[in-house]
């Protein structure tokens, strides 16, 4: 249902806001977290590792998949397809995270929750990998140098042409490109119709892109991945302003554009045996049900701690198991020839241990710190550039410029109240 505060919005015509050049920092609504989208962050995080721990590797160098999983590989076959769903939840979340936000609040807010987790992981992998390497029958190997650990620290380093550390990393990227896009629509403040009007637009070029054969509509557009992105936004919106057929439109089309994009996706997939479409296509449309459940609030009632904490683990466990899950399972079954089934479960088990302590020692305090300073960073700039408009507008005769401008504290004084 749609809250009282948005009702009014809309019923006024003024849903959402356009922020001033130099806005203050106010009071952000904050919407309640979420923990059935936390739970399927998890899922979709499990079914990606499943795919790579069992599929897209041979555990002991030779032998393909089929060799020591016979009947699981079939199944598991298809959980790369958890990266279609965490694009879907990666638009609801930004909308929700980012509305009633200016331009600086929301790149603090995606750089504080991408970046602590990422260096982190980026060190323990490539310590691991220098430490103990693998080599046959794996999609990445080998050790990374100084210069590759240092670019990939960016998370640019695909189109600064330097190899990933881990294959993993090509989503960051692609979230990336959303968020740019997204940023630019925040730039003018998000607001309802500016948002359906953003879905509708990238929708088209995304739709028609791959036709105009240029490389910056591929790059900037995301077409094979757009259609996830977009039905999230559309997504959040029926969370929060209720249901209307142009929303559920813009994610029925967004699915119907998907089932085409899943299809080519599932025929890239070669895992040594036929891989059926059909089990693809649903997969892909139970995400997209899930998500839909969740906008209609049929999930609300809830509240588990536990999958809050969950859905905490997701990222840093994205980030660690794929090389480290290589590295435990060859490794071990090399020393013990234990089942196939027993080495995966127990890489899965130790990398979310693993990642719990990355969140809790780590990535919790350094992202805390890192808003801290950004938040300080854009306050002193909004400080700096209020004084430039008030000296540039004052002249040689006019006002005296207020002495708390004049010392940056009118508007770190509004950070701080923010930030309690």
């Amino acid at each position: 249902m749609m809250n009282k505060n948005a009702a009014n919005s809309v019923q006024s015509g003024s849903i959402g806001h356009n922020p001033p050049l130099w806005p203050e920092p106010t009071k952000t609504e904050r919407m309640p977290r979420l923990a059935t989208l936390d739970a399927l962050r998890l899922i979709a995080a499990l079914a990606v590792a499943a795919f790579h721990l069992t599929v897209s590797w041979r555990i002991d160098g030779r032998n393909e998949p089929e060799y020591f999983l016979p009947h699981l590989t079939h199944v598991t076959v298809y959980g790369f397809l958890g990266v279609e769903v965490f694009f879907l939840i990666s638009g609801f979340v930004i909308g929700m995270s980012s509305w009633n936000r200016g331009l600086g609040e929301f790149f603090t807010s995606r750089v504080s929750r991408l970046y602590p987790a990422y260096w982190i992981c980026i060190l323990i992998t490539a310590t691991v990998v220098t430490l103990a390497p693998i080599a046959g029958g794996v999609p990445v190997a080998g050790t990374p140098g100084l210069r590759e650990i240092a670019v990939n620290l960016t998370m640019l380093q695909e189109p600064l042409g330097v190899g990933s550390i881990d294959t993993v990393y090509w989503t960051l990227f692609v979230e990336l490109r959303f968020y740019l896009l997204f940023a630019a629509l925040a730039a003018f403040g998000l607001t309802y119709r500016r948002v359906v009007l953003f879905c509708a637009i990238w929708m088209t070029v995304a739709a028609i892109g791959p036709m105009i054969g240029s490389r910056a509509v591929q790059v900037l557009a995301i077409p094979e991945y757009a259609p996830y992105f977009i039905a999230g936004v559309a997504a959040f919106l029926i969370h929060r302003f209720g249901r209307s057929p142009l929303l559920f439109g813009i994610v029925g089309f967004s699915w119907l554009v998907s089932v085409q994009r899943v299809s080519d996706r599932v025929g890239t997939v070669q895992p040594g045996f036929h891989v059926p479409v059909w089990p693809g296509v649903l997969i892909v449309t139970l995400g997209y049900a899930a998500v839909l459940i969740i906008a209609l609030g049929w999930t609300d009632r809830i509240r588990w701690r536990w999958l809050t904490t969950a859905g905490a683990l997701t990222y840093p466990f994205y980030l660690l198991h794929q090389r480290l899950g290589y590295t435990f399972i060859r490794h071990t079954y090399e020393a013990t020839r234990l089942p196939a089934w027993a080495l995966v479960l127990g890489a899965v088990l130790s990398i979310l241990g693993l990642s719990w302590l990355v969140y809790r020692l780590v990535e919790k305090p350094l992202a805390g710190w890192l808003r801290s300073g950004l938040r300080k960073s854009f306050a002193d700039l909004r400080s700096a550039s209020a004084l430039d408009a008030i000296r540039a507008g004052a002249g040689p005769r006019g006002p005296e410029v207020p002495r708390q401008v004049r010392e940056g504290r009118l508007v770190r004084s509004a950070g701080a109240r923010e930030e309690r």
